[in-house]
């Protein structure tokens, strides 16, 4: 190793290659920097530490079982861990637009581990003694099972740590307004026009239940991704590895994050498809559906403040217009339904991508792993915001609400079981073209009493089915 000008020199099978002299990475991971200088989206900060924690697992198998000596293991493992801490990730430049399996971010991971290692047993950096990338960090592994381990991690820890209890969070809020809205009796909308009463907590109730589903769709996924491929190596025989340390691999990183890994039973799926993590965007998917409703469902209800339907007021966290002095808008919806669109969007790229596993190994690990981990990112943030800056903050307009239900037309719906359809068109039709209420209709037709008609039409009656 030479040292000029602040970069240093490395060397991998093609030779020689100036590395910038204060970072941990060495020839691969620069050489990547060359041939691949598409985007600007760098590999998911999860992952890198998710490599991190598979680099730990793996010391620890590998000092377990007897392949590696103890010196170079904790040198490794200390290292490792650094990493899966976060500490080291400036020195993990790559994109996502590499190689399909990951190879270069995970030579970038041993590059960085194994000389952080040897400046930590008293080595200079890019001696590759006496730890070596690929001897040593990369010992019984092979990009083609390690990325996808740390897909998988990376997935199912952001999941765990960020999502979930976003959800949860939103779930709590949505409930506590179903509760204290359940009184509220409202008009009912259908085709964007008027249709009979509910309440508004039973149309609140209704998003409560979209968001318990979505999380229980989101369990629904973990068992698959809780299966690691590790041990797997090229192409799922485990050729290279010591016979155990699949098993012993995936016990590690459950200890390391108590959460319940378990080997993949069958190593060969588990390179060659990512079925699990397309399933996992396909719940992703269906809660940014979801979602979607719910935000554009408050942010029409909450139309106005004086020319929409109002039933809602939302919070006002900031002005809202440029030029119209006063106007505050529903940003909290705007920016969790642009949430969801990506998020659709990005499903597509991973179905495209799931759907291109050749022979023994899917090549689209990169993008699946960065769309992923992406919609999980975004979900989780968005559905935090929205929850305590609209949510938490929602506040019914009772009067505007009550006015509504007293001038809707939809409520002579509660009359046809007394005169029929025909009869009840005909009072609807008759009060919308005269300007009549129902009362001042019906009894201009002679289809019923005043008292007759105040005993059948009476909306905190038509909330539920009939005795």
């Amino acid at each position: 190793m030479g040292e000029r000008s602040g970069v240093r020199t490395e060397v991998d099978s093609f030779g020689p290659i100036a590395v910038p002299a204060d970072r941990y990475w060495g020839a691969q991971t620069q050489r990547s920097l060359g041939n691949f200088p598409i985007g600007e989206e760098r590999m998911p900060r999860p992952l890198i530490h998710a490599l991190g924690l598979v680099k730990l697992a793996a010391a620890r198998t590998n000092m377990a079982l007897g392949a590696l000596d103890r010196r170079r293991g904790e040198a490794i493992a200390r290292a490792a861990r650094e990493v899966a801490d976060g500490m080291l990730d400036d020195h993990f430049p790559l994109v996502v637009w590499q190689t399909g399996s990951g190879t270069q971010t995970n030579m970038n991971a041993n590059e960085v581990i194994a000389n952080r290692a040897n400046e930590l047993l008293g080595a200079p950096l890019g001696t590759r003694d006496p730890v070596h990338p690929n001897d040593h960090v990369n010992l019984g592994q092979s990009s083609n099972d390690t990325f996808p381990t740390a897909m998988h991690i990376a997935a199912v820890r952001e999941l765990h740590e960020r999502l979930i209890p976003a959800l949860e969070h939103l779930f709590a809020e949505l409930e506590a307004k179903r509760e204290a809205f359940a009184d509220i009796v409202k008009i009912g909308r259908t085709h964007l026009q008027d249709a009979v009463p509910l309440t508004l907590g039973q149309e609140f109730s209704g998003y409560v239940r979209q968001v318990e589903n979505g999380l229980a769709r989101l369990r629904a996924a973990m068992p698959r991704l809780l299966e690691l491929a590790q041990g797997g190596t090229a192409v799922g025989t485990g050729l290279n590895t010591k016979r155990g340390f699949a098993e012993r691999f995936a016990a590690e990183v459950a200890e390391l994050t108590g959460l319940p890994f378990v080997t993949a039973p069958n190593k060969f799926e588990a390179l060659a498809a990512h079925d699990a993590m397309v399933e996992l965007s396909g719940a992703l998917n269906v809660l940014a559906c979801s979602l979607t409703k719910i935000a554009n469902d408050i942010r029409l209800l909450g139309s106005g403040p004086r020319c929409g339907i109002g039933e809602l007021r939302l919070p006002a966290n900031e002005p809202g217009s440029s030029i119209m002095p006063g106007k505050v808008n529903p940003t909290q919806a705007e920016a969790l339904t642009m949430v969801c669109a990506q998020v659709m969007g990005n499903h597509v790229t991973v179905t495209v991508a799931g759907a291109h596993g050749h022979l023994e190994l899917n090549v689209y690990k990169p993008v699946i792993a960065h769309a992923v981990l992406q919609s999980i990112r975004l979900l989780g943030d968005a559905v935090r915001s929205f929850t305590d800056r609209c949510i938490v903050g929602l506040e019914p307009d009772r009067a505007r609400i009550a006015d509504f239900v007293e001038r809707s037309l939809m409520l002579v719906t509660a009359l046809v079981p007394r005169l029929g359809y025909d009869a009840a068109a005909r009072i609807a039709r008759k009060a919308h073209e005269e300007g009549l209420t129902l009362k001042e209709a019906t009894l201009a037709l002679g289809l019923l009493s005043a008292e007759e008609f105040e005993a059948l039409v009476r909306p905190e009656a038509m909330l539920a089915p009939r005795e």
